[in-house]
């Protein structure tokens, strides 16, 4: 199986040179062979291997290791990552966002508007390229893959629209000859720590938005699929954003918390696993910073007796397969209230007619690496020993036999007469698995998902207004569908996780997100009239000051 073919686009040949990586032009060795590169201060910035007293060109910073990031498709090589990015170039990143920030806060909201209009186009225009690199990557299918771009692209949109967000309040005449303002004022450098699952969509989730409110960036991708955020700073780069207003860095764990430490980053948005994103919180706030943290989930799925069992089935397949599983509002945990039972047959049924493969009429692809691969093996071989049952095995798929035997692939499976306690039901499994349990009240069905630790997202299928009113005033999470299996509103509507799904204050993009990159100042000022205004006594004056004062 090859490779998703990736062209390059008419209007971006950027300076990193990922698009002739990708193009199938005759230079591409010669940029794969020098590793994804750094953008830093509108520089691109190879790291290359370090040795005994040489020292790096400008453009150039060393660094001891790479990882060789292979094809989830089929085990080839499709790009070399430094594993960290070292002291040097987190400074030099630091520095160069700093920097920017001095200027790009002072200029206009709607100038910066502008930038991010430009942005906007780019970015609709080259959906596909972008695309075509997060599957030859993460091995998404074409579609799926396309929305990844476009539901990041809805929210660089929103971002477009904000200045009115940024307004301040005025209250004249407050006290006696007394006025208060409230501005909202950048932040400064602002850090985005963005996932494998959504290469486009997350850090589109962040960086329009925080430099629209007029901070700068430093974006550190995932190590796994370096390329959408790669081709998203050949975008900047190609509408002029002022260098430094975006950085990108690349690395691991050590290259994030040296970034989160550094006393001029401000603060810190992640989306990820429960245990970074845990580690990250406490760094981030024990240094002062402010943070926002969507981490893990295990989204629950109610289906009534009275439910329309076609948009039911269809829509829980999609939420549950969708991906391969690796998102996190997919739907993991499906709960069959009462005479719902009779729907796990042909719940069954749609799961064994699902596609694996790469191409536009696969349903899903491979998991993001060998790891994850085994590790959620293992979680299926757990499920019999501890008493559930596995009415399709995606271990045992026949498709399996036909796809690349390096790629990462794995079929979709449904573990039944699952109960809490079970490794498959505790723990994320972020795979093509899919739980069902089976309880016979719906206010069974609210107590297993409200005693689950997590509270992203739940739904419920159900034709009766009384439930559906019900469902949704007693759940605990933070997106809630009826009749929707992925509840997910539009950019005004900030993304809201909670409970152990959500570490920070306030969430991701919306209003919220206005509130996260801004911090109010309040001006308080009084202009008296020498005529008019008598000057207060040395005694007043020692008084606190009261609105009738």
């Amino acid at each position: 199986m090859r490779l998703p073919a990736m062209r390059c686009a008419g209007q971006v040949r950027g300076r990193s040179g990922w698009w002739l990586r990708f193009s199938g032009c005759s230079r591409q060795m010669s940029v794969a062979a020098r590793g994804v590169p750094h953008l830093i201060g509108g520089e691109w910035v190879h790291a290359t291997p370090a040795r005994p007293g040489q020292q790096p060109h400008h453009n150039e910073l060393h660094s001891s290791l790479f990882s060789q990031r292979m094809s989830p498709i089929n085990g080839e090589l499709v790009a070399l990552v430094p594993k960290e990015a070292g002291s040097d170039t987190v400074h030099r990143a630091v520095e160069a966002a700093d920097a920017a920030f001095s200027h790009w806060s002072r200029l206009a909201a709607s100038k910066r508007a502008q930038y991010l209009f430009a942005l906007r186009d780019k970015v609709a225009a080259n959906v596909d390229h972008i695309a075509a690199s997060i599957s030859r990557e993460l091995g998404k299918t074409p579609a799926d893959a396309r929305g990844d771009v476009v539901r990041g692209l809805e929210v660089l949109e929103f971002a477009t629209a904000c200045v009115p967000l940024l307004s301040g309040r005025a209250l004249p005449n407050f006290a006696s000859g007394i006025d208060v303002m409230q501005h909202r004022e950048p932040l400064g450098v602002c850090l985005a720590v963005a996932p494998f699952n959504f290469p486009a969509m997350i850090p589109l989730w962040v960086f329009p938005l925080a430099i629209a409110c007029g901070n700068t960036v430093i974006l550190k991708p995932s190590e796994l699929v370096p390329g959408a955020s790669t081709i998203l700073g050949e975008l900047c780069e190609s509408i002029q954003l002022p260098a430094g207003v975006l950085n990108i860095v690349q690395g691991g764990r050590e290259t994030v918390q040296a970034l989160i430490k550094h006393p001029r980053v401000q603060s810190l948005s992640f989306v990820g696993s429960t245990p970074a994103g845990t580690e990250l919180y406490r760094t981030a706030t024990q240094h002062g910073k402010r943070a926002q943290c969507n981490l893990g989930a295990k989204n629950h799925a109610v289906l009534m007796p009275d439910c329309d069992s076609e948009l039911a089935l269809n829509s829980l397949v999609g939420a549950a397969f969708g991906a391969c599983g690796q998102r996190c509002m997919a739907v993991s945990v499906a709960v069959l209230v009462g005479e719902a039972r009779a729907l796990l047959d042909p719940l069954c049924d749609r799961v064994r007619a699902l596609k694996i493969g790469t191409g536009d009429q696969a349903d899903f692809g491979p998991l993001v690496t060998q790891a994850a691969k085994s590790r959620i093996e293992q979680v299926l071989a757990s499920v019999e020993p501890q008493g559930g049952r596995l009415l399709v095995d995606g271990r045992k798929n026949e498709q399996l036999v036909q796809l690349p035997s390096a790629g990462n692939w794995l079929g979709p499976s449904i573990a039944a007469e699952v109960r809490p306690g079970m490794r498959v039901y505790d723990e994320e499994v972020f795979g093509p698995v899919l739980s069902v349990l089976c309880v016979d009240t719906l206010d069974e069905a609210l107590q297993l998902i409200n005693a689950n630790a997590y509270g992203n997202g739940a739904s419920i299928f159900t034709a009766s207004g009384a439930h559906a009113s019900h469902f949704q005033a007693q759940v605990k999470a933070g997106q809630v569908g009826i009749n929707v299996p992925i509840p997910l509103g539009p950019p005004a509507v900030s993304f809201t996780g909670s409970r152990g799904s959500f570490l920070g204050d306030l969430p991701f993009y919306g209003a919220s997100g206005v509130e996260f990159f801004t911090r109010p100042k309040n001006i308080i000022s009084r202009w008296p009239v020498p005529s008019e205004a008598p000057a207060q006594s040395h005694a007043n004056m020692m008084n606190i000051p009261t609105a009738t004062s």
